[in-house]
């Protein structure tokens, strides 16, 4: 038999996949896992486009290591930050700029912020507590799972 008579006799399933460009075979994925997430109890109500980092803090709320700190703006939005068990306020202040940054991307927004500016004119309070040093740990305030912290703007100190 001839390599021609080969070519011909493979299955069409392999020459359509030879044939489907990068952007079609990247859909399929995304549709698959879009699949995969709908079905699983634990990520169902994840976004389909979802990162490595939220898969992983998924799995650590699921195991106990890790805490939803719901997080309270201003014009009274709830965002749900995770953050690990023993988390510092810095730890805590880098998982609310993924979570915005996130959000941005998924809208399709393209807002850039200085965080370091957020920072300077923002407190984030719990319990009428200012949380101002970044090393402490959230225990130490006694923020435990599901708690809410408050975004604040600082006032002017004269």
């Amino acid at each position: 038999m001839s390599t021609d008579q080969q070519k011909d006799e493979r299955p069409s399933a392999n020459n359509e996949a030879e044939s489907m460009t990068h952007t079609g075979a990247m859909a399929l994925v995304k549709k698959e896992l879009t699949d995969i997430i709908k079905s699983d109890p634990l990520l169902c109500d994840l976004p389909p486009e979802i990162t490595l980092d939220e898969i992983n803090s998924q799995v650590a709320l699921e195991y106990g290591q890790a805490m939803v700190v719901n997080v309270i703006r201003a014009d009274n939005q709830v965002m749900g930050v995770v953050v690990t068990q023993n988390a510092t306020v810095l730890d805590l202040k880098h998982a609310i700029k993924r979570h915005f940054l996130l959000h941005q991307s998924r809208i399709g927004g393209t807002t850039v912020l200085s965080w370091r500016y957020i920072w300077k004119r923002h407190w984030l309070y719990y319990d009428g507590q200012r949380l101002s040093e970044n090393n402490d740990k959230l225990k130490e305030y006694g923020i435990r799972n599901k708690d809410e912290v408050t975004f604040v703007k600082r006032l002017r100190e004269r």
